[in-house]
């Protein structure tokens, strides 16, 4: 069993009195100073008020997001071909969902059947998506968010913490517009997606940031062939961006969630199951946490690994490589090896008449101009080679 988290409410009791002695050494060291008592107790005050982040909704077990190789990107057309070459190890099941609302224990694969899966292609901040689902009714003739529903909730840098207004730490104090505008969906994104979506946006990105959802930040598309009120199968794919900052005043000022290999990221999803349109509610939650809240709570979501490339599409062999420079005027240039396969020997040409054989070099050029900088590499597998011709630029 996990350890309880901390939450605000257990803390309630008073405040003990402040003592020098029993503060951690830098606020002891300023309660000493005359004055600044006041900010030893805010200090202390902070480690009990502000809640403690879980990482993860049971961290124990890890998802895995498929890399797609780079002339394997899926197609966004609605149909699931493109998705073949992705080993069922990554597939999420109906099985592993709980429906939180107590209304139900376990789905029952007659009613609702689903299978998600997730990708990444290394180099560019998206996720895709492709959602299979069988449901015996589906409910989608009415305009409101009565529908239904996919919702999912990324946090792409793992920063945890509430993301909806209602959970804001301050709602009690600012005003509403406060909590909504400059904090709702700014750091971790929740997307109701309509599935199936028919007269209305393909989902509504639940936050001050509704461009999100747009190209050239989303898209998606569907294939089904059945009316309101009937049963059959349904298939969505969808790519999104996730934000470690999407403000309310557009995407001048927002900033990617950067995304890298074997990087864990904040994930998870509920399927809300609505099956009678003239009912108030859904008849089903169910959710891929054990928290009911994860769609407003950032720590309450999975751990999702972006996974390396299946070593069926991996090459055994690939010289690769980054620079960076280090001292514009110095002329010193860094070069990264980052080469895929077994390497046992690095031949670097700076292309200035000077070589190394380290595997990460640091190069110092005498005059100015542009390069044309290779990196040979050797292993069991052979040899490869990776030249950059003027990228080395300097002034």
């Amino acid at each position: 069993m996990l350890p309880r988290p901390i939450t605000g409410r257990e803390t309630s009791s008073p405040m003990p009195r402040l003592s020098p002695s029993l503060l951690p050494s830098p606020v002891a060291a300023s309660a000493r100073k005359p004055g600044s008592l006041a900010l030893a107790a805010l200090a202390l005050v902070s480690l009990f008020v502000f809640p403690l982040a879980r990482a993860f909704d049971r961290p124990e077990t890890i998802f895995k997001i498929f890399q797609f190789p780079a002339d394997k990107i899926p197609r966004i057309d609605g149909e699931a071909s493109d998705w073949s070459l992705v080993p069922e190890s990554y597939v999420t099941t109906h099985e592993q969902l709980t429906d939180d609302s107590s209304r139900k224990q376990k789905p029952d694969a007659k009613n609702l059947d689903v299978r998600v899966r997730v990708g990444w292609v290394k180099g560019l901040n998206r996720l895709y998506f492709l959602y299979e689902a069988s449901d015996n009714y589906w409910d989608f003739s009415r305009p409101d968010l009565h529908n239904d529903t996919f919702e999912i909730i990324v946090d792409g840098d793992a920063s945890g913490g509430p993301l909806i207004e209602r959970q804001h730490p301050h709602k009690a104090t600012l005003p509403a517009a406060d909590t909504y505008f400059p904090f709702h969906g700014v750091h971790a994104q929740n997307y109701h997606i309509f599935t199936p979506f028919v007269g209305k946006d393909w989902c509504l990105a639940w936050g001050s940031q509704p461009w999100i959802k747009e190209l050239p930040w989303a898209n998606a598309a569907q294939n089904f062939n059945f009316k309101p009120g009937e049963s059959g199968r349904y298939t969505l794919e969808f790519w999104i961006t996730p934000f470690d900052y999407a403000g309310p005043e557009g995407p001048a000022r927002a900033v990617e969630s950067v995304l890298r290999e074997n990087q864990l990221i904040g994930l998870g999803w509920a399927v809300i199951d609505y099956d009678d349109v003239n009912a108030r509610g859904s008849s089903a939650f169910w959710n891929l946490s054990s928290q009911h809240t994860m769609y407003g709570n950032a720590s309450e979501l999975r751990a999702f690994r972006l996974m390396p490339l299946e070593p069926v599409f991996a090459p055994k062999l690939d010289a690769r490589w980054s620079f960076k420079v280090l001292d514009d005027a110095r002329r010193l240039v860094a070069f990264q090896d980052e080469s895929i396969g077994q390497v046992t020997a690095w031949k670097w040409d700076f292309g200035d008449g000077e070589t190394s054989t380290e595997q990460h070099p640091q190069h110092t050029y005498k005059k100015s101009d542009k390069f044309i900088v290779v990196l040979h590499v050797t292993g069991p597998d052979g040899t490869s080679r990776r030249a950059k011709i003027w990228d080395v630029a300097l002034r």
